[in-house]
């Protein structure tokens, strides 16, 4: 995140937390002439569009307030999809026991991929229980040699 979504995200996320929703990301840039500000929200049993609405109109008037952005722009609150990118300590936490999908950078033994369900995490690791040839199996992964971790919608 640069500068000016890190501010934005410490400002929304109280305000969004209120509501009962998780900042998830913020991005904030220009496509041809004009300005967007996307806020991905998730919550417990996912985002409807309705979520979206009524977090928009809560957060609109607040940064119209802090006035973080100097210019124009157009707000986008949204969800950030069903599969979407971990990226914080709160997404693995929200992702505990349900479905991962992790890519190392090298190989592992004879893998590189693995779809499963998050079993635990800690600072430097992240266990996930996955099916191999209709036999379950655990591995534990540094999360140094993690190219891509998102979460996972499980069949």
């Amino acid at each position: 995140m640069n500068q000016i979504e890190q501010n934005i995200a410490d400002h929304v996320k109280p305000e969004f937390e209120t509501l009962g929703y998780l900042l998830v990301d913020v991005e904030y840039k220009k496509e041809g002439k004009d300005f967007f500000l996307r806020l991905f929200i998730d919550k417990n049993g996912g985002v409807t569009i309705e979520d979206c609405v009524r977090a928009s109109e809560a957060i609109s008037e607040k940064l119209d307030e802090w006035d973080l952005i100097s210019g124009a722009y157009f707000l986008d609150v949204s969800s950030p999809g069903a599969e979407r990118p971990i990226k914080t300590e709160e997404d693995l936490q929200t992702t505990l026991n349900n479905g991962i999908y992790v890519k190392t950078y090298q190989q592992i033994g004879s893998e590189k991929e693995w779809t499963g369900v998050l079993t635990g995490y800690d600072e430097d690791t992240v266990t996930i229980e996955y099916k191999d040839k209709a036999r379950k199996k655990t591995i534990t992964i540094d999360r140094d040699k993690i190219a891509t971790i998102r979460k996972a919608v499980l069949l």
